[in-house]
């Protein structure tokens, strides 16, 4: 499928919905305090960004969600690069790392208080965290997935440890770096919710718990869709680096 098409099929099932849902809000059947109409949400969006009241709450999620990516993503990537061309080194840190993986991000919030307050280092280390761990993972079954005869046939044409990593391990587990970061990424965008709900003031997920307290639900429901719309538009910029740097793969589906 061609991308302008495959663009224009992927926006056409949202504004379908918008569509509706402003025709049902004009005729009177959805209330306005319970679900605000998306012309009501679309005049805060842009009176807000007039006056840039919204931009310093924005900026600040962009930042947490950025940092907390970045930290996440290269921790994840050290370890699991250890992890699966030293032995040692999985056989002494998998077993934790994989039960710490069951723990809810969440549940780490009361320790992170305590042990780093309600500031900014608290929400980073927390979105990191959740983002270290699918990096983790997807690149550590990368690894587990390198076919043994490229590494058996290296040997065989004398390869060194150095040029198996660079010709056989790091080319087999390129899709996984790029799977591990767009799942991390999108978990950010899940978690910096929280972390914004429970001791910030300023912020997204603040501003959202903010509409609630007012009772004003178009701040509530614009953040939302703001949180859609930066999680889809990073995970596109991803996206389209994965796919031009895995432009070698003969993929049924490019």
């Amino acid at each position: 499928m061609n991308r302008p098409r495959a663009l224009l099929l992927g926006l056409g099932f949202p504004v379908v919905v918008f569509v509706i849902w402003q025709l049902a809000a004009s005729l009177g059947w959805i209330p306005g305090h319970v679900l605000p109409s998306p012309a009501m949400i679309l005049e805060y969006m842009l009176g807000s960004f007039a006056d840039r009241s919204l931009l310093p709450h924005l900026g600040l999620t962009l930042s947490r969600v950025g940092l907390g990516f970045v930290l996440g993503y290269l921790s994840g990537l050290v370890l699991a690069l250890s992890s699966g061309l030293l032995a040692p080194v999985q056989e002494t840190l998998d077993p934790s790392i994989q039960g710490l993986r069951s723990v809810p991000p969440l549940a780490w919030i009361p320790l992170f208080i305590i042990w780093l307050g309600i500031g900014e280092e608290s929400k980073v280390v927390l979105i990191m965290l959740t983002v270290f761990f699918p990096v983790y993972l997807n690149i550590s079954s990368g690894f587990r997935g390198v076919d043994r005869k490229y590494i058996e046939l290296a040997r065989v044409l004398n390869k060194n440890y150095l040029e198996q990593i660079t010709e056989i391990y790091l080319p087999a587990i390129s899709p996984s770096l790029w799977t591990g970061a767009r799942s991390g990424l999108g978990l950010a965008w899940m978690v910096v919710v929280a972390a914004e709900l429970l001791g910030a003031s300023k912020g997204l997920g603040f501003l959202l718990q903010f509409g609630r307290n007012v009772a004003r639900p178009e701040i509530s429901m614009a953040c939302l869709l703001l949180f859609a719309l930066l999680g889809k538009a990073s995970d596109s910029v991803l996206a389209v680096l994965e796919r031009r740097s895995l432009s070698w793969r003969d993929a049924a589906h490019a």
